[in-house]
């Protein structure tokens, strides 16, 4: 029987291990600032053309590496930061498998400049799909210079994966800035097509943080302190006030290395419980410090995911730094015990009134109110508006005979009713006036109630506006139609790179919507126009909501972009729970959302509405 298990070739077992190490070329970069670092550089600079594509450069004044070893970098498994196995549980370097520059040239043309320090001729070696093309010294400057052209140039499948360059951008800048903050003392440059994005001055964490996310977070940071003899924590978390919907503002640092972790992400958000919406998220840039015996970093080639051997208190001593960082910087909400919790007694107001009317009533509480005076249910002020031709907006189905019962519905002169003289009388006579004059109310100012002959429509006014807008701007993406209105102060909006990145990408699809936006010098967009039929008091506002709803949903749901800018300008400018709505309003709603092609379900898949037959009236009132 004829054997058939061989070894691999090394140039397919490199490109099978790239497949885990090199991604997208943002992983490239990733590792090759992670080396850069390892060096002990104290500036780098990094050179990106078409989205990585076609050019990812690092450049460091690190110490070099001789002929021999430039050589030996690109052998899988050859590293210079471990000698034995006891040293995988010592490790705080970034790199130590082995396996990132073997991996990278195996899936692209790459070209390295080295010079030890003191060393008078530097190394130039090239390589293309593993395999070396040159290698001679040269004259050039000390520390190394890696250069990666056409990355996956021998993969086309993986090339034909990449996204636009825009998405490509975004998660490359998205890897410079984790790089960067891990390292605050070590100076960073970032071009891109020749034009400067990042020049990061050595400095302190804060002055980094502000340099990478803009000095709008220069006054939402709060500084986080922690020392225990297991880890000691330090950094920053923001303010309540700065979190968003979407995740991307959050950073954990093990040992100055950059992980993932959803349980200490919890950790922090649990922290500010009380003091945010369940569904945002915190941004914060945290350090821990922890002996390297005590986790294990060797779990993924991406070095990302880490496991502790004690997840438990790592989660509480994390938890406590937080919860006493808000504290002490005044950021959650002190007790008053000099109030009593059951009256509310203004003693100091009372002192003012007691010099007028003697001391006698000096420091006399409030008056209590009666116990009666509680909160009542106040039926709304219907106005005597004609019924608005719904029928026109269908041609059949159940929807239709359904607004046709509400239209047909009108209330008839009642005999009279013997009736004695309260005050829920009186309330009742106002309902029915209103009743007599209008066919649909608001309950709570969350609900709209019609009526039909076959009982009550409930609609849920906040997920029928938001079907009604998706569906609407669903047409205005595919048609490309959207109506603007312009400015009359056009607003300048100052991004990150990575939104900056987002917001280039999707522009044909914001100008299909109505939005009017330019480009306004670097890493900074002008609002010229929004769309005509949003009521706006604030473009500015409305434009970063509508960015950090669209990357909230990017994040939770797999939608194209189309599609989840749809969704996220819908959820945007909807009329929210809690808005008072007049007669005219509620119906041009019912009439709209019975309009849509699934006027049945929101954008979350709760329902819009139910219904409650007289039948199913009469059962709550049965035995």
């Amino acid at each position: 029987m004829n054997d058939i298990i061989q070894l691999l070739p090394d140039a397919i077992a490199n490109q099978i291990a790239a497949g885990e190490v090199v991604q997208r070329p943002a992983s490239a970069l990733k590792e090759l600032m992670e080396n850069a670092v390892d060096a002990g550089a104290t500036m780098v600079n990094v050179l990106v053309k078409e989205g990585g594509k076609n050019l990812i450069q690092v450049i460091d004044n690190g110490k070099g590496m001789s002929m021999t070893d430039a050589r030996m970098s690109f052998e899988r498994h050859a590293t210079s930061k471990i000698r034995t196995s006891e040293d995988l549980f010592a490790i705080r370097t970034f790199g130590f498998r082995g396996e990132a520059l073997a991996s990278i040239a195996a899936v692209a043309q790459v070209e390295m400049k080295t010079r030890l320090r003191g060393e008078e001729l530097g190394t130039m070696l090239q390589i293309e799909g593993s395999e070396v093309k040159k290698q001679e010294p040269i004259a050039t400057q000390e520390g190394t210079s890696i250069a990666v052209k056409n990355l996956f140039f021998n993969v086309p499948a993986r090339r034909n994966f990449l996204k636009s360059n825009a998405v490509e951008m975004k998660h490359i800048v998205e890897e410079f800035q984790r790089v960067a903050l891990s390292y605050p003392e070590i100076g960073f440059t970032f071009m891109q097509n020749d034009m400067e994005l990042f020049n990061l001055s050595p400095g302190k964490l804060s002055q980094r943080i502000v340099g990478i996310s803009g000095r709008s977070f220069q006054n939402h940071l709060v500084a986080c302190i922690e020392d225990t003899p297991h880890l000691n924590i330090k950094g920053y978390i923001g303010k309540p006030e700065s979190a968003k919907k979407s995740r991307g503002d959050q950073y954990f640092f093990v040992n100055n290395r950059y992980i993932k972790n959803n349980y200490l992400h919890h950790a922090v958000v649990n922290s500010y419980e009380g003091l945010m919406a369940s569904d945002m998220h915190p941004f914060y840039v945290l350090f821990l410090d922890i002996d390297p015996s005590h986790i294990d970093i060797n779990v993924h080639p991406t070095k990302t995911e880490i496991k502790f051997d004690d997840e438990r208190t790592v989660y509480g001593v994390v938890r406590s730094a937080v919860k006493q960082a808000l504290g002490a910087h005044n950021v959650v909400p002190s007790l008053n015990f000099g109030l009593d919790v059951n009256f509310n007694e203004t003693w100091d107001n009372n002192k003012v009134q007691s010099e007028k009317v003697g001391v006698e009533n000096a420091y006399k509480p409030d008056t209590i109110g009666p116990e009666n005076k509680y909160k009542t249910f106040q039926s709304p002020a219907f106005k005597k508006q004609a019924v608005s031709g719904w029928e026109k907006l269908f041609e059949s189905g159940e929807n239709l005979n359904m607004i046709k019962e509400i239209k047909a519905h009108v209330i008839e002169d009642q005999d009279d009713v013997l009736t004695f003289s309260s005050k829920a009388n009186e309330d009742m006579g106002k309902l029915n006036e209103g009743r007599k004059s209008g066919t649909t109310f608001q309950v709570e100012n969350n609900y709209i109630v019609a009526q039909m002959s076959s009982g009550l429509l409930i609609i849920d006014q906040q997920a029928a506006h938001e079907r009604i807008l998706y569906e609407k701007y669903t047409k205005q993406l595919t048609k490309a139609a959207g109506a603007s209105q312009q400015c009359l102060f056009p607003q300048h909006i100052q991004l990150g790179q990575s939104d900056f990145a987002l917001v280039m990408d999707i522009l044909d699809e914001l100008h299909s919507l109505g939005f009017v936006i330019e480009e306004f010098g670097k890493s900074t967009i002008l609002i010229q126009g929004v769309p005509a039929d949003i009521y706006v008091t604030n473009e500015k506002r409305l434009f970063e909501g509508l960015i950090d709803q669209f990357k909230h949903f990017k994040s939770e749901l797999s939608l194209d972009n189309r599609e989840n800018l749809a969704r996220s300008l819908a959820r945007r400018s909807s009329i929210k729970k809690g808005n008072v709505l007049a007669a005219s309003e509620m119906e041009t709603i019912v009439g709209q959302l019975f309009a849509c092609q699934n006027p049945n379900y929101g954008l979350a898949g709760n329902k819009t509405f139910v219904k409650l037959d007289l039948p199913k009236i009469q059962s709550f009132f049965t035995r």
